[in-house]
């Protein structure tokens, strides 16, 4: 196959690069796991207390020289113990290789932090409410998308090697974790937040989310993987890092799709004048996300070895239950009628 007609896309992911350097003295792993806990204990101490009657109303978040303060003084303590007694540790850092995939990840984040202050602020909800929000999301987003990988694609690799699931930076997240994680993660929310139900912070969080899988999608791109299967259509792409094959660029497609799915989204919220029904956001964008995400599993190469040569790959099976859930959702639950 003639691979000259097409676009190539041969992209250093990496960004730019800061080489090795020394650290005055060894930086203990143990330290920095006894700092997290004096953190915790000492936050209680910098906290403002609750105002208004007996102290129920809203506490306000601690000043920020008082948290770089208990940080730094967390962080030295916990590596004087580690001075005197051997620990695994590192000496020094580097190189350090920030990638365009990091990039679009955070770029994600900040994206749906942007959506969801917009929406939080329509609603007359505090900007604390959001970032306790966000903690919980960013969280499980990062922990599901890793186990949904570890899981759904490789378990028999990672069950031999559990030593390696923790190590994110090495590659290996699913989008189908992910969403599994920031669902768990919205209904622990909703429990804990007064006046607040588990479809309500749904349906302020799908839309960040999409434009989230827009941002991670291209970040895929950049790192020519969830590679297509090859193709002759005029937009195919050849990933020169991989081979000169002519592929679908089925990432983009994703990419795509989420865009549209936003506006949909937003034309929804809009229509109902920023109250829309509750549910309605959250269980058109799992209609429309997953459903998307079926056909385009057509354009792939299959992730799962375990099921080469069937007829739905691993990314399809997961999509359906997702497909039926917003389906009964908008059918069941959403009250369309309502001004």
């Amino acid at each position: 196959m003639d691979s000259s007609n097409y676009i190539h896309w041969n992209a250093d992911p990496v960004i730019f690069t800061i080489p090795e350097f020394d650290l005055p003295f060894q930086i203990s792993i143990y330290g920095i796991l006894l700092a997290a806990v004096l953190m915790w204990l000492g936050w209680g101490k910098i906290k403002p207390k609750p105002t208004g009657k007996k102290g129920k109303g809203q506490a306000e978040e601690p000043e920020a020289w008082k948290v770089l303060g208990l940080a730094l003084g967390a962080f030295i303590l916990g590596q004087i113990p580690f001075l005197f007694i051997s620990s695994p540790g590192f000496d020094s850092i580097g190189p350090i290789q920030p990638r365009w995939y990091g990039l679009m990840f955070a770029m994600a984040f900040i994206s749906g932090y942007t959506i969801g202050s917009k929406m939080y602020k329509d609603a007359g909800r505090t900007q604390q409410e959001l970032d306790r929000l966000l903690i919980y999301v960013l969280v499980a987003t990062i922990i599901g998308a890793r186990l949904g990988h570890v899981f759904f694609y490789e378990a028999e690799f990672y069950l031999r090697n559990i030593h390696l699931i923790p190590q994110v930076w090495t590659g290996g997240l699913a989008s189908h974790g992910a969403a599994v994680g920031i669902i768990i993660a919205m209904w622990l929310y909703a429990r804990n937040t007064k006046n607040t139900s588990f479809l309500w912070v749904a349906d302020r969080v799908v839309p960040g989310v999409a434009i989230g899988g827009m941002f991670i999608r291209i970040g895929n791109f950049f790192n020519s993987e969830i590679l297509g299967d090859p193709t002759t259509l005029p937009w195919a792409v050849v990933f020169e890092r991989i081979d000169m094959v002519p592929r679908h660029p089925s990432m983009l497609y994703e990419s795509l799709s989420c865009v549209i799915i936003l506006a949909v989204l937003w034309w929804i919220y809009n229509k109902y004048d920023r109250k829309p029904p509750e549910g309605a956001l959250f269980g058109t964008f799992l209609v429309l996300l997953f459903t998307g995400r079926f056909l385009i599993e057509f354009t792939k190469q299959t992730q799962a070895d375990f099921l080469a040569g069937a007829p739905f790959d691993m990314g399809q099976l997961l999509s359906v239950p997702f497909v039926l859930i917003g389906a009964w959702l908008l059918w069941k639950k959403v009250d369309w009628k309502k001004n």
